[in-house]
């Protein structure tokens, strides 16, 4: 069967650039998705994706202009409904058969089929394949209907009374089945053969005459570089080479990776240009000086090599000039001003103490039912506190951290970029005097910003950081704000991964539900919390330890901790089981599980143990320890004594936190378990006998089960 590249191109008004990466893959992916779905594309097919500004377009190879016919069994009743006795169709069967299409066809050619329970009227039969103008229209209006569109626009064909909706107003439809138009429409569009390049400096029609030479054709006479990748990759190159050219760097690349997605998805065909602004702006903070460009101007900031920021910046222009002159010079005339606007702003707030501020705090909702940001920071203070004392830090700083952590929400600089909040906290802190450990923790109560991003680095930050998150998570658990589903507009989920990974990642020596007491302990003052703090800390508890299981199976975000190591959900869920308080000790409880497994022991002991463990439930009793002097069979008075000898052992590896050497130690107990359900009886009918054998499993099982819960190791 003959194939050919297929093209579909939707030109339209510029759409918004933060979307148009995913506008471009969905729209590509939907109609390839779409067309092989209807058996219209070899299995080499192969889909290349474009997105500029003003077009998303997609190239396919190896399309077929007809769909293979496809055989297909329809069963359609049973018999005793279908045929009367004489072996004619009843009115039911060929009311079903017109429905089909099938009115036709001659009932005795129907074949006959048992489902198990009755007779079945089955049709055989080869459906056309679909032709490549339908199978395309049908995917096209998909892809437009499914389209990830941020916001919809309704706008008025050239008709003047006809209205279509689309993310931008859509102008040209062209779709090239090699070298011939494929009659489809969409959006009231008119399908074509003539495509646009660039608005400024490229022809204005390109007419082409095969779908293989749209890349090409518009890149060479439209200049446009229509792949997004490509546009991206050689916007990258450009900076990096009119950064060397002025002995600087771009800085961290995941600090500019955003907003180079967001140019790339602003010009057609990219030229980059180096501006420059007075040296006497970099007495403002740079953090201030960078959002502005990069926020406001989408300009990438020069940096020295020492990491400190330069006067020098780069812009991505959507033209190519041999005197790009005007376009620098515009350029810097309009960043000035900005630039003096946060000049401004940081002048004139640091003319107000950060402590004169936070009265103010009480004019500021922080949640209907849970009060103002002045009674949230003295919550938070307090809990901050308690925190320093439990991890070791110095209460004093960590308190007065608290008081002011949400001062700067006041500041101009903070209201006019909300990003900044805690950054300029800390530069405001050490202009008024504050102890530095104080400053580093106004800004670090807002890490880790990212999955993967920064822990607090000294005590009154950790403590800070914590405070705020967990008074956050108690206080709108407590009211009933719980996330569901995907909807977590309070970031509940963020707030509960930055509590773990500075627990775990930090080695902090305190139990997780000591913290969460305390947390629900700092809104004794508000008497609906305190009717419903008992649910609420149990129903938190179960949310972070969801969070924890995710977190520890998400090796991105574990690699700090866990190493290079991937841990079986087996293996998570058997340490998880148990509720650890102290997380700390998770990596080395899962390091210790993964050793366990590979003992040739690891097996039966945690079949046994899950043998156990169904025992003990049904039985439904409390266990004294297991009495020497009524075991009565070989086999217990061999597992007693095994356990006697184990126990010295195991208590010392585990008390010393040695949990892999805990859990090594299990071994010689493999053979005296098996024998002792191989030779005794457990429900004995005397009551003593019975009794003695269940503690005495009861002591193997509290034993074998302090480091994890080795059931869930179990096959």
């Amino acid at each position: 069967m003959s194939t050919a590249t297929l093209l579909v191109e939707l030109f339209t008004e510029e759409l918004p650039p933060k979307a148009l990466k995913k506008l471009g893959e969905s729209f590509a992916t939907a109609i390839a998705d779409g067309l092989k779905s209807r058996a219209l594309l070899e299995d080499t097919y192969v889909a290349t994706l474009y997105a500029t500004p003003r077009r998303l377009a997609v190239s396919i190879t190896d399309v077929r202009a007809v769909a293979p016919d496809q055989s297909f069994v329809e069963k359609l009743m049973p018999v005793a409904v279908g045929l009367d006795k004489n072996g004619n169709a009843t009115p039911a069967l060929m009311k079903k058969l017109a429905a089909k299409s099938l009115a036709s066809i001659d009932v005795s050619t129907l074949e006959r089929e048992s489902d198990g329970k009755a007779d079945q009227l089955i049709y055989r039969g080869t459906a056309k394949g679909h032709a490549l103008h339908v199978g395309l229209q049908a995917a096209l209006e998909e892809a437009i209907a499914n389209l990830p569109v941020p916001k919809v626009m309704t706008y008025q064909l050239a008709d003047g009374h006809t209205s279509v909706q689309f993310v931008r107003p859509a102008h040209g439809l062209v779709a090239l089945y090699g070298a011939e138009v494929v009659p489809v429409s969409v959006l009231g569009l008119q399908v074509g053969n003539v495509t646009h390049g660039h608005r400024f400096q490229g022809a204005t029609d390109i007419a082409l005459m095969h779908a293989d030479e749209y890349e090409a054709r518009l890149e060479t006479e439209g200049g446009v570089i229509a792949s997004f990748e490509k546009r991206r990759h050689e916007i990258e190159r450009l900076l990096f080479e009119r950064a060397e050219e002025h002995g600087a760097t771009l800085g961290e690349r995941e600090d500019y990776l955003a907003l180079l997605d967001e140019v790339t998805a602003l010009v057609e065909r990219p030229s980059v240009y180096a501006g420059s602004f007075e040296a006497e702006f970099l007495t403002v903070p740079a953090e201030c000086l960078i959002l502005t460009m990069k926020l406001n101007q989408k300009y990438f900031p020069l940096f020295h090599a020492d990491g400190s920021l330069s006067s020098r910046f780069l812009i991505v222009s959507n033209m190519r000039l041999h005197n790009p002159h005007n376009i620098i010079e515009g350029n810097q005339r309009v960043v000035r001003p900005r630039l003096a606007d946060a000049r401004f702003f940081f002048e004139t707030d640091k003319k107000t103490r950060l402590d004169a501020r936070v009265p103010k705090l009480g004019a500021v909702v922080y949640h209907h039912k849970l009060g103002n940001q002045l009674q949230r920071m003295q919550r938070v203070q307090k809990l901050a506190g308690q925190i320093a004392v439990l991890i070791g830090a110095n209460p004093a700083h960590a308190e007065r951290a608290a008081v002011l952590a949400k001062a700067d929400l006041l500041t101009d600089m903070v209201g006019e970029f909300p990003e900044l909040q805690g950054t300029m906290g800390r530069y405001y802190a050490l202009h008024d005097g504050e102890a530095a450990e104080v400053a580093d923790a106004i800004e670090q109560q807002y890490w880790p910003k990212g999955a993967g991003g920064a822990l607090p680095e000294q005590g009154a930050a950790i403590a800070l950081m914590m405070a705020d998150k967990l008074e956050t998570l108690a206080g709108l658990f407590a009211i009933g704000q719980v996330p569901t589903g995907d909807k977590d507009p309070f970031a509940l989920r963020r707030h509960a991964l930055g509590v773990l990974r500075v627990l775990i990642e930090m080695k902090l020596s305190v139990d997780l539900p000591d913290l969460i007491k305390a947390a629900f302990g700092v809104f004794e003052d508000i008497a609906s919390i305190n009717d419903t703090s008992s649910h609420a800390q149990v129903e938190l508890q179960t949310f972070i330890y969801e969070r924890l299981r995710g977190y520890l199976r998400e090796q991105t975000l574990g690699a700090k901790t866990l190493g290079a190591k991937t841990y079986s959900a087996l293996e998570v869920e058997s340490v998880l089981a148990q509720r650890p308080a102290r997380l700390a000790q998770l990596p080395a409880q899962l390091a210790a599980v993964s050793e366990f497994m590979a003992l040739p022991e690891a097996a039966s002991l945690a079949a046994a143990n899950k043998r156990i463990g169904n025992i003990l439930k049904k039985a439904e009793a409390t266990f004294m320890r297991a009495d020497a002097a009524l075991l009565v069979e070989p086999a217990e008075h061999a597992l007693f004594a095994a356990l006697t000898n184990t126990e010295p052992a195991f208590d010392a590896a585990f008390a010393a936190q040695n949990f892999t050497a805990a859990l090594q130690s299990l071994a010689p107990l493999r053979v005296p378990v098996d024998a002792f359900f191989e030779g005794v009886m457990v429900n004995a009918e005397d009551l003593n006998l019975r009794h003695n054998r269940l503690a005495l499993l009861n002591d193997l099982h509290v034993m074998m089960n302090k480091v994890a819960d080795l059931s869930k190791l179990a096959a």
